[in-house]
């Protein structure tokens, strides 16, 4: 059985703001943003949304406080994230 992962991830909305969050299939959830109600009531009016960054945990817990520590981040150094550190595998 393949060890379950945990994804931290941003997108940037039709607006250019940005919204973090975490889930175990970036897929789907940033499928779910774009449609139904399933997405963030954030993103719901900010639609299309893109994902523009993530990183992989193997706990919840990891992804769960990575995504507040972003979070935390001023819109400046949350793209200063985007842009410098890209994807973190």
């Amino acid at each position: 059985m393949a060890a379950k992962v945990f994804y931290t991830y941003i997108v940037r909305c039709s607006d250019d703001s940005l919204y973090t969050g975490y889930t175990t299939n970036l897929s789907r959830r940033v499928k779910e943003h774009n449609e139904g109600k399933k997405g963030a009531k954030y993103t719901r009016s900010r639609r299309p949304v893109t994902l523009v960054y993530y990183e992989k945990y193997d706990t919840k817990h990891d992804a769960m406080s990575r995504e507040a520590l972003i979070k935390q981040l001023s819109h400046r150094q949350k793209y200063m994230l985007i842009k410098g550190e890209g994807k973190k595998e």
